[in-house]
């Protein structure tokens, strides 16, 4: 066992820790929630991953992004990401895709050799496809909603989407969601807090994104903490989380 990972298999066990190293996790989407959630699964001993993201960093991502830096600024985010995750654990086996996943190649990227899918897509039309792929070729996922315009870390929480409430993200993938014949079994990662509205700005349009809110520094990573808890816990077995 290296060295590295003494604390964790004082806590997981050597059963736990084994079961980690043998899991292969999907991450769509490496911004301020995907980046903190794939540092905590390569941190906690998660032997197989692959990240996949189109875009590079950007100056403005520098207040919640992990890969973010003003040295890192146009650097593609899959490559500073992958780096980080090598240097963290130089066992890890690690797919890097660089691109944005469109919602036609996802059928094909989602495979039954994923243990766990984690979607931390910020848009709504890719998030819905990246769900009904895994819904449909029967992979488990937890789907990160809306972080933005929020400011209280309590409020966190893991449900079912069906029971998700004050999310405008999460309303709109329950809808589109509806109209696929799925209204529940979809685990999130979601906040009850009500959005600041006033911190809510329009944009082009492009990569299916069409607005954005106002953000801070811990609450994307806190869902990935969320996100990632829920996935290493369901592969050492140890149950249902909130």
């Amino acid at each position: 066992m290296a060295k590295w990972k003494e604390r964790a298999v004082l806590l997981f066990k050597e059963e736990g820790i084994q079961k980690l190293e043998n899991a292969n996790v999907l991450i769509v989407g490496l911004g301020g929630v995907g980046s903190f959630a794939a540092e905590f699964l390569a941190r906690a001993g998660v032997g197989k991953m692959t990240v996949i993201d189109g875009d590079v960093v950007d100056i403005t991502n520098i207040n919640r992004q992990l890969p973010a830096l003003h040295s890192t600024v146009g650097q593609s985010k899959v490559k500073v990401v992958g780096d980080r995750l090598l240097d963290i654990n130089p066992e890890l086996q690690l797919t890097r895709v660089e691109e944005f996943l469109s919602p036609e190649r996802v059928f094909d990227v989602v495979t039954a050799e994923f243990d766990y899918v984690l979607d931390c897509i910020d848009s709504v039309t890719p998030k819905v496809n990246l769900i009904l792929a895994c819904k449909r070729k029967r992979v488990k996922v937890i789907s990160c909603m809306g972080a933005g315009g929020k400011y209280h870390a309590e409020k966190v929480k893991v449900k079912d989407i069906s029971k998700t409430e004050y999310c405008p993200l999460a309303k709109n993938i329950r809808k589109r969601l509806k109209l696929e014949g799925i209204s529940k079994g979809v685990k999130v990662v979601f906040t009850d807090e009500r959005s600041d509205h006033e911190s809510l700005e329009m944009t082009d349009g492009k990569n299916y994104k069409k607005s954005f809110y106002g953000t801070n520094s811990w609450m994307p990573a806190l869902f990935g903490l969320y996100a990632a808890e829920t996935v290493v816990k369901h592969l050492i077995g140890k149950g249902k989380t909130k």
